[in-house]
């Protein structure tokens, strides 16, 4: 421990321990445990005790009878499990009986403090420290702790009930691991005292009559088998596993959810999914529950690598029956073609679908999530029923808008139960987007196509239901094959973008702003994925979208001018923007670059700016006509802006608009990554200076040595590796003697120390290359690197800064020598 640390100790003990003093908070508290444990595991915790007995102190000062607070309580509690947890520690402080006091049924337990949650999640913390060699143990079976925290497993506050039941299978995988060192799987006669406590306690409570009882021994239960995989689990389980089968012969089922997260732990160890018992249980298990509780219990047994196929098949079956029900009361004709043999609309799952709005709510979107989860793993069943999902997920979205047809009773009661439901709604679509990695008929596609129009043309959209209908179309554009040998768009997509078009137009001007966003995401999408597409390009420049996405550079709501200029940016980008429709600007369409930097320079929100910088970097890096008229001034005029931006995510994108003018003329194939161990290779001489003549016309290394001394740190650290990688690709081709006494240095050294100091108002000369690689060779970018790298509050989260900081609340030292941030 740092010397200072140690003389301020004392006196914080002192505070700690005295009830009339202000108690520090609880983050303070806290960062002062995670000092010890790191204390404690890099060295031994007695002598730690000996060089500071004040914290011994501190601990018996706890057993008095004072009215000391539940937080230094709790703290003092967690401490003593810290030092306990080396066995040599721990038999020093149970010299004095000290653990006991704090631990034990004559302690804390019958004080007044034992009220408060915060000093009962304390005391188990402690003990979960403490637990960790055979002397605690021994500790915890004769000092009266398991039946206390037998007891908390029911606590009124869910983290401290919680929390005992992970201590409590902590204690049984501890104890078994020590005892199965000498037998490889002991059997249940032989365990520790403590094991057998634990598990007669689960027993009893497993065949209790109370469910939350019931709860409390298969959560500890699933704990156990997640967390332990020795040969001592089977015993215990098929110790128990009768137990857990009598449950299911009650109805109903006490306890599912917990039920469905032991079988589960039990089926993923490697010890356990060999025994055909086992997958006997989760089949009559599938059979009992009802199908909400079934469902997440079918998905975790497809997930499996070793489960028997019959048994997939069954849970693939169960895990469908919603999606089956809703496809029965929608069929023209009766069976259940597609979908797997198992699967029937049971009428179990009916009665649910009916019985109330939430009810059906519920189940089909956890129907939905899980199919959705299962299709793109490794797991997921073949043959995989696409087109019956299909057909269910529309049939579903159409029983949501009002336009399905019902030919039951059941489909129509389901239209009623169903209809405007958004939360159902984006459940559908999220899957209906999944599932366009796969196949369809081409009659099913059509269908998928009107119903994503449906939804894109309804007043009754609601904005995240248009967000998700967007998604998923453009999902199923990007999915349908391509006629062979032909690059174009398919010739019905181009069909149905001559419909979304229309659509897609309405949705620019809708009084909703999430709408005119949403809008402009997607056809940012569409131009970069088919912008080169005659098709494509020939039906968006027939409607009046690019010109309406111009119009939206001018929106109200900053949100919706950043993705405008992003769309806007991307068109450009493709030759897809609107034609003029006077003759105001006679020789052509008047330049975007212009409005991307007014927007640099006059948008009062940061999203937009944002947005504008990201274009023109695109814009470089791609060649945009704009830009290659003139590299040089398109670097210089948005360096020149984006040097005084107030947000620091537009000065960090300016620098990487830096980079990536630095890397073309300086010829570079491809990119330099400036965090790769390996450095560059050099520039040629020749070619080098030129480059240097260029970033000085550009202005570049003002605006990366005004970045270098920025106040926030993303942009130093951004100029710093730009600086870096110019040094290494100029430093063979220069020597340390040029220009090293040439004026030009000291002038621009005087600058940057001034810059350094903040006093940023003094621009830089017209700098030269020479003298501006001086400079360069001069300055350690290397260490301040790795300063920038350094979190900024380094120091302040220091130990010996928390302790000054605990003390100074409390006026123990003097105003200067507190370390307050």
């Amino acid at each position: 421990m740092d010397p200072e640390c140690s003389r301020l100790l004392p006196a914080l003990c002192a505070v700690l321990a005295d009830p009339r003093q202000p108690v520090a908070d609880d983050t303070c508290l806290e960062k002062l445990l995670d000092w010890f444990k790191t204390v404690t595991e890099a060295g031994s915790s007695v002598l730690l005790l000996q060089e500071n007995p004040c914290l011994v102190e501190l601990l018996f000062q706890v057993l008095k009878p004072q009215d000391l607070s539940s937080g230094v309580l709790a703290f003092s509690l967690r401490l003593a499990g810290i030092l306990a947890a080396q066995e040599d520690c721990f038999q020093y402080l149970q010299q004095g009986e000290l653990l006991l006091g704090l631990f034990g049924e004559s302690g804390l337990l019958g004080r007044a403090a034992w009220i408060s949650p915060t000093v009962r999640s304390g005391w188990i913390q402690g003990l979960r420290s403490l637990a960790q060699h055979p002397s605690a143990l021994h500790f915890l079976s004769g000092c009266g702790a398991l039946g206390t925290i037998f007891s908390l497993q029911g606590d009124p506050s869910l983290f401290v009930a919680s929390a005992a039941g992970q201590l409590l299978a902590h204690i049984l995988i501890l104890s078994m691991q020590g005892q199965a060192e000498g037998h490889p799987s002991p059997q249940a006669h032989d365990w520790p005292a403590c094991a057998q406590q634990i598990v007669g306690h689960m027993e009893e409570s497993l065949r209790s009559a109370a469910t939350p009882q019931v709860t409390q021994a298969l959560n500890v239960l699933s704990t156990t088998f997640g967390h332990c995989h020795g040969p001592w689990t089977q015993v215990l389980w098929v110790r128990l596993s009768p137990l857990v089968a009598c449950l299911l012969k009650k109805d109903p089922v006490p306890a599912a959810h917990s039920l469905v997260d032991l079988l589960l732990s039990v089926a993923r160890s490697p010890v356990l999914s060999s025994d055909c018992s086992l997958w006997e249980t989760l089949a009559q298990t599938l059979s009992h529950l009802s199908c909400t509780q079934a469902g997440p219990l079918a998905l975790g047994v497809l997930k499996l690598q070793d489960c028997p196929q019959a048994l997939r098949a069954e849970a693939f079956g169960v895990l469908l029956q919603p999606l089956a029900c809703i496809l029965k009361a929608a069929a023209q004709a009766p069976g259940l073609p597609g979908l797997p043999g198992r699967t029937t609309g049971d009428a179990a799952v009916v009665d649910v679908l009916l019985s109330s709005k939430s009810a059906c709510v519920g189940l089909l979107c956890q129907t939905l999530a899980h199919v959705e989860l299962l299709q793109p793993m490794p797991q997921c069943p073949s043959p995989w029923p696409q087109a019956a999902l299909l057909e269910a997920v529309v049939t579903i979205l159409r029983f949501c808008n009002g336009s399905a047809v019902p030919t039951s009773d059941v489909g129509g009661r389901l239209c009623v139960v169903l209809a405007g439901c958004v939360r159902v709604q984006r459940a559908a679509l999220d899957f209906l987007g999944t599932l366009s990695q796969g196949m369809g008929s081409e009659e099913l596609v059509t269908q998928v196509f009107a119903v994503l129009l449906e939804y894109l043309r309804s007043p009754d959209s609601s904005p995240t239901v248009l967000k998700k209908a967007f998604q998923a179309t453009l999902g199923w554009l990007q999915g349908s094959p391509r006629p062979p040998g032909c690059c174009d768009m398919d010739p019905h997509n181009q069909l149905f973008l001559r419909e979304l078009l229309p659509v897609l137009q309405k949705r620019l001007c809708s009084p909703c702003w999430e709408v005119r966003d949403s809008g402009l995401e997607f056809l940012t999408h569409m131009a970069r994925c088919w912008g080169g597409q005659a098709g494509f390009r020939h039906i968006l420049l027939a409607s009046e979208v690019p010109k309406l996405t111009e119009q939206l550079l001018q929106d109200p709501e900053s949100y919706v001018r950043a993705s405008a200029v992003t769309a806007m940016g991307q068109l450009s980008s493709q030759g897809l923007r609107a034609s003029p429709a006077s003759t105001e600007h006679p020789g052509g369409q008047q330049s975007l670059l212009l409005d991307l930097l007014h927007v640099l320079s006059a948008d009062p929100e940061g999203f937009p700016r944002r947005a504008a910088m990201q274009v023109c970097t695109e814009w470089l890096r791609d060649g945009h006509a704009e830009v290659a008229e003139d590299p040089e001034q398109f670097v210089a005029m948005v360096l020149q802006v984006a040097s005084q931006d107030l947000d620091w995510e537009v000065r960090a994108q300016g620098l990487e608009l830096a980079l990536v003018f630095l890397a073309q003329i300086l010829g570079q194939p491809t990119a330099h990554c400036p965090y790769a161990t390996a450095p560059p290779e050099a520039a040629p001489p020749a070619r080098l200076d030129e480059a240097l003549q260029a970033l000085c016309r550009v202005r570049l290394f003002e605006f990366a040595f005004r970045a270098l001394f920025d106040c926030d740190r993303p942009v130093a650290q951004k100029s710093c590796d730009l600086l870096l990688f110019l040094r290494a690709r100029a430093a063979p081709c220069s020597s340390p003697q040029e220009a090293g006494s040439s004026p030009d240095v000291a002038s621009v050294e005087a600058v940057l120390q001034r810059w350094r100091a903040g006093q940023q108002g003094q621009p830089l000369e017209d700098l030269e290359p020479k003298a501006v690689m001086a400079v360069l060779r001069s300055m350690d970018l290397e260490g301040l690197r790795g300063a920038l790298a350094e979190s900024s509050d380094h120091v302040e989260k220091s130990p010996r800064s928390l302790l000054q900081d605990m003390l100074a609340t409390v006026g123990i030292l003097g105003e200067n020598e507190a370390d307050c941030y």
